[in-house]
């Protein structure tokens, strides 16, 4: 647990706090059970220097594809290399009409896009097209700058959803955290747009940002995540959901009911923290 072990000892010179800082809390088991699937959520509470954490093993140890919570990853690098401008860089669409993964025409997909609107719609086509434009080397310089999970590439074009490259949620944690403050070892500039990008819901409460995934394991079950923060009364708070569940569910339906329930459940999007 990398992140975890790390951030826990510095604060420990800083603070004099212990290992103790995470919670496991097996509650939280409960919503995973309601939507049939399996799988851990964390939670860091920046100001207080505190997790809570379901499914611990999971969280620490268990890597899986990062499927499309690398955009954050591959737009960053994209930016930092200027193979694409800003988020406003528009690649057009090749006229190949392709389909989401439960079969579904991705009628988002199918038309020219801004890095914003692929972001915002997961478009794999205009960033496959990214990552050809940023080329292996440099990706991979990148990968190991932000030792970014196994830094595994296969194919350039599709090795964040190959299950080549792998990821913890630990790890995803520790990334959005750094991108959060503008920690990451980049300038700041594409840090700002991704973080911009992320941004999903802003009211008087909180503002809460995050990406999404959706993959497969060689095993054939779905896997899906959340990665990201929310912020109430600019206190902020960063999270990963990892769940994994049969083929052929409803993912996009079940991860976004069931981040809304667990961050309800531990008192969020109230205005209240």
């Amino acid at each position: 647990m990398r992140f975890f072990f790390i951030l826990i000892a510095t604060i420990s010179l800083i603070a004099g706090c212990t290992p103790n800082n995470v919670t496991v809390d097996d509650t939280l088991g409960s919503f995973f059970t309601k939507h049939k699937v399996t799988g851990t959520f964390g939670i860091f509470d920046n100001g207080q220097g505190q997790f809570t954490i379901y499914n611990l093993t999971r969280f620490k140890d268990s890597a899986y594809t990062p499927a499309s919570t690398f955009k954050i990853v591959n737009s960053l690098i994209a930016i930092k290399t200027g193979r694409v401008t800003d988020d406003k860089t528009v690649i057009n669409w090749d006229g190949v009409i392709r389909t989401y993964p439960g079969g579904d025409t991705a009628h988002e997909w199918n038309r020219n896009l801004t890095m914003a609107e692929a972001f915002k719609y997961s478009a794999v086509p205009y960033y496959q097209q990214v990552a050809r434009r940023i080329g292996k080397d440099t990706m991979q310089y990148w990968l190991d700058s932000l030792a970014y999970g196994n830094k595994k590439i296969s194919v350039i074009d599709s090795f964040w959803l190959d299950n080549s490259l792998k990821i913890t949620s630990d790890e995803q944690l520790g990334l959005v955290k750094r991108l959060y403050f503008e920690q990451l070892p980049m300038d700041k500039r594409p840090q700002r747009i991704v973080k911009q990008m992320m941004l999903q819901e802003q009211n008087s409460n909180y503002e809460l940002a995050y990406k999404t995934g959706w993959g497969t394991t060689p095993t054939g079950k779905e896997i899906g995540w959340v990665v990201g923060w929310i912020e109430e009364n600019r206190h902020p708070y960063f999270f990963v959901l990892n769940l994994e569940g049969e083929k052929g569910m409803n993912m996009p339906e079940v991860r976004n009911q069931l981040l809304d329930e667990l961050l309800r459940h531990l008192g969020f999007k109230e205005g209240k923290k």
